[in-house]
């Protein structure tokens, strides 16, 4: 399969991408990709390192706030698809395929253009702006929530999952003895999406002390941007700060409990190995995206939330010793969560690629 990638922007669009086109080698190791990212934003990092073929346009998101901005922007997605147009044409795919973020509009109006095949992949239980542009004319749309078919074609739309799901499934474990924690005794990782967040960095200053006497062990994960800012704070032992952590999915399987933003990428990992989670979405995202997601889980006892206005040591402490010092409570969590998994999603996704293919 000749297979063109389109994601960027954050890694809960990169990240599902890269679970495509594993899934695709897997299937077809002589299959040959290319991926289409941003010039400045994570994937041109990532993508390279992964010895996937990577090229980056240049492209910027629609602003709400200042409209008059989003004049350059419009100049730039007009270029976007003139560069798409030739990548594409060299290139010559069996299919394309957008995993999120506004860079995949261009490169999928392009594809549409040129008439290739074109599936692209909803991580969010409400869709991106590029992907309702994108959906109009697209061959096949997979979703990862069950809620999220409504606003999409019927005929073209099918519930997936997210395949990060069947990733982690299919990943080693990375022991906690491995990064130098107690093996039998509970871990606790917090992590506030791929980029960290200022807001929450603030927060969990002020709570890491408050762990020097709890009976488990905590994993900060701050995101390169906020790591420095911890370097003066006096840490108890039983607490280790990382600015980031690759192979984070792998230590997810040896983890007790998850405090973490509500992205896609999250919501598949944890339904699908079932780890119980307090979930503190990003108010800060479109259509307050996260709370909804988090909001499909907590429905059927799947998660806890705290949102970020409540977040503070003495309500974080609180829910983290009624998960812990509850059995009963902590066993249903795992439980409903691994109901909502998808567990084949990767391989799901492959199929309606296939089935596309001219």
């Amino acid at each position: 399969m000749r297979a063109i990638v389109v994601a960027g922007g954050t890694g809960g669009h990169i990240y599902p991408a890269i679970a495509i086109i594993n899934k695709i080698k897997d299937q077809e190791p002589n299959s040959e990709i290319l991926y289409i990212g941003t010039t400045d934003r994570m994937e041109k990092d990532i993508i390279p390192k992964m010895n996937i073929k990577f090229v980056g346009i240049e492209m910027a998101g629609l602003n709400r706030k200042n409209i008059f901005s989003n004049i350059s922007v419009l100049k730039k997605y007009n270029n976007a698809i003139k560069e798409a147009k030739k990548i594409i044409s060299d290139f010559h795919p069996d299919v394309v395929i957008g995993a999120g973020g506004y860079i995949t509009a261009p490169v999928l109006y392009a594809a549409k253009k040129l008439k290739y095949p074109i599936l692209i992949h909803e991580q969010n239980s409400i869709p991106g702006v590029s992907n309702k542009f994108i959906s109009s004319f697209a061959n096949r749309i997979c979703v990862s929530l069950p809620n999220s078919v409504k606003y999409f074609s019927k005929k073209k739309t099918v519930y997936t999952g997210n395949p990060r799901s069947e990733e982690i499934i299919s990943e080693k474990p990375l022991l906690k003895k491995e990064l130098g924690f107690i093996e039998d005794k509970k871990l606790v990782v917090f992590v506030m999406g791929s980029l960290g967040s200022l807001t929450m960095t603030d927060k969990l200053k002020e709570l890491i002390p408050s762990f020097q006497d709890k009976d488990y062990q905590v994993l900060i994960i701050t995101g390169n941007n906020y790591y420095e800012s911890y370097k003066n704070l006096a840490v108890p032992k039983n607490v280790k700060i990382y600015p980031f952590l690759d192979n984070l999915i792998n230590l997810l399987k040896d983890t007790d409990l998850l405090v973490s933003r509500a992205g896609a990428s999250t919501i598949a990992e944890i339904t699908a190995i079932g780890l119980p989670a307090i979930l503190v979405p990003s108010p800060y995202v479109t259509n307050n995206h996260q709370y909804k997601n988090a909001k499909d889980l907590e429905s059927v006892g799947a998660c806890t939330i705290v949102t970020e206005e409540e977040f503070s040591k003495e309500k974080l402490l609180k829910e983290i010793d009624n998960l812990f010092c509850n059995e009963e409570i902590y066993s249903k969590m795992k439980e409903s969560s691994q109901k909502l998994g998808i567990k084949d999603s990767a391989t799901r996704i492959y199929n309606e690629i296939r089935k596309i293919i001219r």
